[in-house]
């Protein structure tokens, strides 16, 4: 087994996966990723302040995808934090899980306090007959980067950097609401994605090509995340804009992955304006999205 949060499930993610795989081949065991939710920095500081790469979903997802025979999703809460270091250990990695081996980064800390380290789950091993393997500085230092350099990346509406540490196009995961409808007007019409996870992050506001898997079809089309400052906005929307797409999606729950960013959100002086710049903004998408 290895043990973390995965946010984002990345390409430095991905290789401690193939790892913990390659391992089971040696042994009869199954594989095993043991992750957490919520996020312990939920739990432990402000939660306020957590801007996470995936939704507990999306990670669910993107971990299953991975070919693991077992993921697990352990509640965090307060109770959970105070277990001593061999209480976990005992009670979770032995009496729950079996393990006969676990692949975990040299500076894992882990236990009430944070207080064992890589060394003391060695000891364990050996008392409780499991094999610690660990993963080198190196691959730990790749992830931790990698994770940092994805959130830059979106903060600063690079998605095609993000995308590339990612391994997959950035996920956007919600449910369709009902807008003003001012879009239909201008011959836009938008779906409104309401995201309910306040700890997602989203990334820089401005105008982005998309694509999304709707009814076992690929469905492209522009989206827009910003303020609406030409109407006068009050508050932050995600408006997706679907090309050749009429179906009736209110109410559905939907996943957005974003592809590329076309520009600034700008504001207009009226709606025509808005809709000539829009009718360019297809333009470039569809000239790129030709060329995928």
């Amino acid at each position: 087994m290895t043990l973390g949060t995965f946010d984002g499930v990345h390409i430095g993610h991905k290789k401690i996966i193939e790892k913990l795989i390659q391992n089971t081949k040696s042994c009869d065991c199954n594989s095993l990723v043991l992750t957490f939710f919520p996020h312990p920095r939920m739990i432990l500081q402000d939660s306020q302040e957590i801007r996470l790469l995936n939704t507990i979903e999306e990670r669910i997802q993107l971990l299953e995808a991975c070919g693991l025979n077992l993921l697990v999703v352990h509640p965090f809460d307060q109770k959970f934090s105070r277990l001593s270091a061999e209480e976990f250990v005992s009670s979770v990695l032995v009496d729950l899980f079996n393990i006969k081996k676990i692949i975990i980064g040299y500076d894992h800390r882990f236990g009430r306090n944070r207080t064992a380290d890589i060394n003391d789950l060695i000891e364990f091993g050996k008392n409780y007959h499991f094999e610690v393997e660990q993963i080198s500085a190196q691959e730990i230092d790749a992830v931790s980067v990698s994770s940092t350099k994805i959130r830059n990346a979106l903060l600063d509406g690079n998605i095609e950097l993000a995308n590339t540490y990612l391994g997959y196009a950035y996920l956007l995961t919600g449910t369709i609401n009902k807008g003003k409808g001012i879009g239909r007007t201008i011959g836009f019409p938008t779906a409104n994605l309401a995201i309910e996870e306040s700890y997602k992050l989203i990334p820089k506001n401005g105008v982005y090509i998309i694509q999304s898997l709707i009814n076992e079809k690929l469905i492209f089309g522009m989206m827009n995340i910003g303020f609406n400052p030409t109407v006068n906005g009050d508050s932050q929307t995600i408006e997706i804009h679907f090309f050749d797409f009429t179906d009736d999606l209110y109410d559905k729950k939907i996943q957005i992955q974003v592809l590329k960013r076309i520009r600034d959100e700008q504001k207009f002086e009226n709606l025509d304006l808005l809709a000539q710049q829009l009718i360019e903004d297809k333009k470039v998408a569809v000239a790129y999205l030709k060329n995928l």
